[in-house]
């Protein structure tokens, strides 16, 4: 029986927490900093963290190996089969030449590149993330803007950095359901905190999109619009989180701000849309070219032509040539979006129809992982529930994705055939992504039960008042560590409310903080960079990813400690 010790060297919780640190430090250093490719810099960083446990927390080298092996399967079952599985979706369109239909249909709304940014990485992406979340939005919006005419690196920089305000309200609130269930703080309470908190990040959003499509051009040539779409999201998410319903929240954000955009654009219509188009075409080219040292084939989305395993994709047309044809007819429009309107279909059966949601409930396996179950106890004491794994073979959003793939392959008459073996040659490509989540979840595992990641928790918890402004960083140290801002509640929600009490501070405020901070730190979670670079063509590329949006992350970050700190105090009259 193994329980982790949270001082284990010279009896100093500030050493150890800089010891159990190292295993973070060398992620970031090989990722960011070496430049190393992420599968790499995973295993580097994996054997570290084992090191750190069995060296210095006298955790059995056993022990330390099953974690690995429970962590390397979570990785691959539920995160990656999502990932697979999106894609795979993805590459049905390509090779029906559907995608292209939906790449014009969305001219119909505008021909704007840094409005259709808004629409797809913002709006669309929020609704994946209200109904699937778990990476499948940054893998589905990423491959659209490529199809759009967007450079790679721009693609997932802003599907990446859009995938932020929805994260708290994700998966139908599982975050905040998960921190609820935990702390025995009713989740609607939670949620209501949260509501106003992460609407602040969510107004600036879209307009922060606009600034990385197009610099401080597109920021004077489309802020109302961008504008528009971050207030009323804003709004809607708040109105909903605190007086409809939690669950909903980033469904009915995300409509709401869809809809108010296109009304918006029905008088008003930005200007530079042509030289936006043109900047990124020349960027594009430049890259495809070899100017970004990308090779290529690293400025094709996977299954274009070049890549191992692809037969039948298709290039996405260059970004000059966005609204070269439209859809003929309403009927063709409806087939271009039918891919998407199937996967919503799906997922609000599954997730919102009772009897369809508790039946999938019952078919969870939980499996005690063999030699580590039974084995392993909190600093508590209390026996780990983090060595049972939960196998959600049915209601998994990617086995959901797998049936939407199935039905899509239907209407649109794919051969059986070509779907399996653009199924296989999906997973083909993947091969190194799949590794990489792996490793990280791996390493995540090992951390979390070694005592590694509760260590640097409570060493920062001891910080007092002060601990309202550091509060949101450990939920985004859990979400980039382990790419879940649902783990990231598993993980320090319970520490949040016993610091809260210790240091006189609002216990409900804090475990909002921690869903809150965790929302920005999951575009540097090495598992997200590996779904964006993925999806864009870019595997082994992550580091590129991580330097660009680390910047973004932090600003978030600070922005967020600075306000849960004035509402402990100052503004504490926003609170519910």
């Amino acid at each position: 029986m193994y329980q982790p010790n949270l001082s284990p060297l010279m009896d100093s919780l500030a050493f150890s927490a800089l010891v159990a640190a190292l295993p973070l430090l060398s992620l970031f250093l090989l990722l960011g900093g070496l430049r190393l490719k992420a599968h790499w810099a995973g295993l580097a960083a994996l054997a570290v963290a084992i090191t750190v446990a069995v060296a210095c927390y006298g955790m059995p080298v056993k022990l330390a190996l099953l974690a690995t092996s429970e962590g390397a399967c979570f990785g691959l079952f539920p995160i990656m089969w999502i990932v697979v599985t999106a894609i795979w979706v993805y590459q049905l369109t390509v090779v029906t030449g559907r995608f292209e239909d939906l790449r014009r249909a969305f001219g119909l709304i505008s021909d704007d590149p840094r409005v259709q940014a808004v629409i797809i990485a913002f709006c669309f992406g929020a609704l994946l993330e209200a109904l699937a979340g778990f990476g499948a939005p940054v893998a589905i919006t990423g491959v659209m803007l490529m199809a759009l005419g967007f450079a790679p690196v721009r693609a997932a920089l802003t599907v990446l950095v859009a995938n932020t305000a929805p994260v708290a309200f994700g998966a139908i609130a599982i975050p905040i359901i998960t921190a609820g269930n935990l702390t025995k703080i009713p989740y609607t309470d939670i949620g209501a905190y949260v509501g106003r908190q992460t609407p602040i990040i969510a107004l600036f959003v879209p307009l922060l999109l606009v600034v990385l499509v197009d610099g401080r051009r597109g920021l004077r040539e489309t802020w109302p619009v961008a504008l528009v779409c971050g207030a009323v999201f804003s709004v809607a998410q708040f109105v909903s989180s605190n007086y409809i319903s939690v669950e909903l929240t980033d469904i009915i954000a995300s409509l709401a701000a869809l809809a108010a955009v296109v009304l918006f654009l029905r008088v008003w219509q930005p200007s530079g849309g042509e030289q936006a188009r043109a900047t990124l075409l020349r960027e594009r080219e430049a890259e495809s070219g070899g100017g970004s040292g990308a090779g290529p084939n690293h400025g094709v989305p996977s299954g274009a032509p070049g890549e191992a395993g692809a037969a039948t994709a298709t290039r996405p047309a260059p970004a000059g040539t966005a609204t070269a044809r439209e859809p003929e007819g309403g009927t063709g429009v409806v087939m271009a979006f039918l891919p998407y309107l199937i996967v919503i279909a799906v997922f609000s059966l599954a997730k919102l129809w009772t009897p369809a949601k508790e039946f999938l409930a019952t078919t969870d396996l939980k499996l005690g992982w063999p030699g580590l179950d039974g084995h392993i106890l909190t600093a508590a004491g209390q026996p780990s529930t983090a060595t049972v794994y939960t196998l959600p073979w049915l209601s998994s959003p990617g086995t959901l994705l797998l049936l939407s793939g199935v039905l899509v392959a239907a209407v649109y008459r794919v051969n059986p055939l070509t779907a399996v073996r653009e199924f296989g040659a999906t997973v083909v490509r993947l091969r190194w992504a799949l590794l990489t989540v792996a490793s990280v979840l791996a390493l995540a595992y090992v951390m979390n039960l070694s005592g590694q990641t509760i260590t640097i928790g409570t060493w920062i918890a001891g910080a007092g008042t002060a601990f309202a402004f550091l509060s949101p960083i450990l939920g985004w140290l859990g979400t980039a560590v382990t790419g879940s801002d649902t783990s990231a509640n598993a993980l320090f929600a319970t520490l949040q409310q016993a610091a809260g009490h210790k240091a006189g501070l609002d216990p409900t405020l804090l475990v909002a903080a921690n869903t809150s901070g965790g929302v920005v730190g999951k575009m540097i979670s090495p598992q997200n960079l590996t779904i964006a670079a993925t999806a864009v063509g870019l595997v082994g590329r992550e580091s590129v990813l991580f330097r660009a949006a680390v910047k973004w992350s932090l600003l978030l970050l600070l922005a967020m400690c600075v306000l849960v700190l004035l509402q402990s105090s100052l503004l504490a009259r926003m609170l519910p």
